[in-house]
């Protein structure tokens, strides 16, 4: 699983673009919190995606809190962490917080989403 950090508000522009044609997770992470420190490392460790199936992106609240609150903003979401968010034509379609995050979840959006 290779994560792209997210750094700037553009690379949020990048991914409502890229989720025209690839679906994107966004994973927000807090690096002082255990419960995120153990989902981040399910999530690495249950990844199923290839690349072009899923997009993964990562999120550090602390360091970049203000793309944080854009996230929720943005997506309609309330801001969480950790939190994923599946991003799908542009739209958040499936979000998940703490203990709830998990792939097979994700899985199921993901089919549930993929004509839409």
């Amino acid at each position: 699983m290779n994560w792209t950090a997210i750094k700037t508000l553009e690379q949020l522009t990048t991914i409502v673009e890229i989720s025209k044609t690839t679906p994107c997770v966004i994973y927000k992470h807090s690096t002082r919190c255990n419960t995120s420190e153990m989902m981040k490392y399910v999530l690495e460790n249950d990844w199923q995606f290839e690349e072009d199936e899923v997009r993964p992106f990562y999120l550090d609240i602390l360091e970049y809190q203000d793309i944080a609150i854009t996230i929720a903003d943005r997506f309609q979401v309330h801001h969480q962490s950790p939190q994923i968010l599946l991003i799908k034509n542009m739209e958040c379609t499936y979000d998940a917080d703490n203990m709830e995050i998990s792939i097979e979840e994700l899985k199921e959006s993901l089919a549930d989403n993929f004509w839409k």
